[in-house]
């Protein structure tokens, strides 16, 4: 009996595991890349680590001949509408089918560069925000 019972419980203990849910995804904070998050958010003399805290890893880092760092932020979004009617047209003798069609894309960009001094403090930032 005892073999029995081992039996059925040896398979599932090796099935358990594969019930455990997926640990959580990541925050993405590139929904903080707003122009209203950096005007309200991004002030000179915060640390790296605090800009990071606002708006997630930059896109691009570099150094100029200081060794000063810059943070580039660009996010590019493209949204598309497409739109379709179909309706009938009567006249007096026949009718007839009519169709249209339309549609369009917009894109935006923002763009977002933070400069650092020595100290690893924001000394300066701008940002470009376009639609088109």
């Amino acid at each position: 009996m005892k073999y029995l019972t081992a039996l059925l419980i040896l398979p599932a203990l090796f099935l358990l595991p594969g019930c455990q849910s997926a640990p959580p995804e990541p925050a993405v904070k590139s929904d903080n890349l707003t122009v209203g998050t950096v005007q309200k958010e991004i002030r000179i003399g915060m640390s790296g680590a605090d800009v990071v805290s606002v708006l997630g890893s930059p896109n691009m880092v570099t150094t100029d001949d200081k060794r000063r760092e810059t943070w580039v932020y660009d996010k590019v979004a493209t949204e598309s509408v497409s739109r379709s009617d179909t309706g009938w047209v009567f006249a007096l003798i026949a009718g007839g089918r009519s169709s249209t069609a339309s549609s369009s894309t917009t894109q935006r960009t923002l763009t977002i560069i933070i400069k650092f001094d020595e100290n690893g403090k924001v000394r300066d930032f701008a940002y470009h925000s376009s639609k088109f």
